[in-house]
């Protein structure tokens, strides 16, 4: 049965599909010999052979979904210039896992990783809400007026951020910091950090704590579990 060599790759694990159609577009992919840059192209897995990176690409045979609970200091890529420490050296399995979104090297919490290119692209798409839950501590006391601005949408470069879910867990006044809890349903570059710093505060850590309620809690920093079927499903809801 023919399918499209972007989703293909992507069920193979190699990058979601959004990723796979640059892979493509650069040139980067074989077909029986032959280097493919047309998106519509369509292969039958059981006769053709795929190529990337110098290796047969084919469907894995079984799927896993990963919960890690990521440390600071890891990049979320598979490989980085500068030799960082990547979150695949944290997860040693025989499949090849890729993150479900991303989190920046200076960001700890929940992350998730999958061989299952399908559910990559269901649950980033832009379309698919999943709510993502972080505790943030930022510097200054923050007062009621600028976590109602948080709640209601602030301006961030070119765009206003949706209505957020923001709750006050801490403030002191000796080392003059706050902590919020903010639950988001976007996924823009450094979102978090940005909403904070329009208010007029500075980050000093933050940590996802949950993805579509599904927390790390539990999980020691920089250790990992298999999510559950009703996780999965959770994740996949309305999508």
């Amino acid at each position: 049965m023919e399918e499209r060599l972007q989703k293909y790759l992507a069920n193979c694990g190699v990058a979601s599909r959004r990723k796979a159609e640059e892979l493509i577009m650069q040139g980067k992919v074989q077909v029986n010999g032959e280097v493919v840059t047309e998106l519509g192209t369509k292969i039958d897995p059981s006769k053709d052979k795929v190529v990337y990176n110098g290796k047969e690409v084919k469907e894995p045979q079984e799927y896993v979904y990963i919960l890690l609970n990521k440390p600071i200091d890891y990049v979320t890529t598979a490989k980085d210039q500068f030799n960082r420490q990547s979150v695949l050296d944290l997860v040693k399995v025989k499949q090849r896992v890729v993150p479900v979104g991303r989190l920046d090297m200076y960001t700890s919490g929940a992350l998730i990783l999958t061989n299952d290119g399908d559910f990559v692209y269901k649950v980033t798409h832009p379309k698919h809400e999943i709510e993502k839950t972080y505790t943030v501590t930022i510097s200054g006391i923050i007062n009621n007026d600028s976590v109602e601005k948080l709640r209601k949408g602030v301006q961030i470069e070119d765009y206003i951020t949706r209505p957020a879910k923001v709750k006050i867990l801490k403030t002191d006044t000796e080392k003059n910091r706050s902590r919020l809890e903010i639950t988001i349903h976007e996924g823009k570059n450094r979102q978090v950090r940005k909403m904070c710093e329009a208010i007029g505060h500075k980050v000093i850590a933050l940590h996802r704590s949950k993805i579509a309620g599904i927390g790390v809690k539990d999980i020691e920093l920089g250790k990992w579990r298999y999510l559950k079927d009703r996780e999965i499903q959770e994740l996949l809801k309305n999508k």
